[in-house]
């Protein structure tokens, strides 16, 4: 569940800067796994890495300069953890990050939208010597390469996070997952232009 909230302030580090800001909280809900998850460990090390990194992720997504001195908070919370939350939480925070800033516009907090391009995000490894997409948490605790990946509507990177689980894996195995994971990110971009569309 992703949700994004506008705030007419900015980190004390910003202030004055003329900029805007886009940050994100990630965690995973109590019952979102079959073994609870104790709601102090909610804002842990994992969480916290995960939350930076959709941060970044969104903040590529936007032209901060446009933004005033305002800041977008987007909430991430798994409600049903099945592996790729990361990746799902990137995708459905820039849709959430995209009807925020619509939502400002129309109430004339802001000139204009200063989204400048979609970004979504997918996991993508190896499996039993076979390259899937979309891992499951089934796939993805079995995996000999994991590796998400973070990209532009116009198809440009902005993150890639790869690990060899077991053996290394080779540079023709990278390309061949960048490839497999550029197809299921330019299907996630249709789908969110149409969520925003609607």
């Amino acid at each position: 569940m992703c949700t994004a909230s506008v705030e007419e302030e900015v980190p004390r580090w910003m202030r004055d800067s003329n900029r805007g800001w886009v940050t994100a909280e990630y965690a995973m809900l109590p019952g979102s796994s079959n073994d609870r998850i104790r709601r102090d460990h909610v804002s842990g090390g994992r969480a916290k890495e995960i939350s930076r990194l959709i941060g970044r992720a969104l903040r590529a997504a936007v032209n901060l300069q446009k933004m005033r001195e305002l800041m977008v908070r987007v909430d991430c919370d798994v409600i049903e953890a099945d592996g790729g939350t990361r990746t799902a939480a990137i995708t459905g925070g820039w849709i959430a990050l995209h009807q925020a800033l619509e939502d400002a516009v129309d109430k004339g907090v802001m000139a204009d939208n200063p989204i400048i391009d979609e970004v979504a995000a997918v996991s993508v490894g190896i499996v039993d010597g076979e390259k899937i997409l979309d891992l499951d948490y089934g796939m993805d605790v079995n995996a000999e390469v994991d590796m998400n990946v973070v990209m532009t509507g116009r198809g440009l990177i902005v993150e890639v996070q790869g690990t060899a689980e077991g053996a290394p894996f080779t540079r023709d195995d990278l390309n061949g997952m960048l490839d497999l994971a550029t197809t299921g990110i330019e299907e996630l971009h249709e789908m969110q232009r149409r969520a925003v569309a609607d």
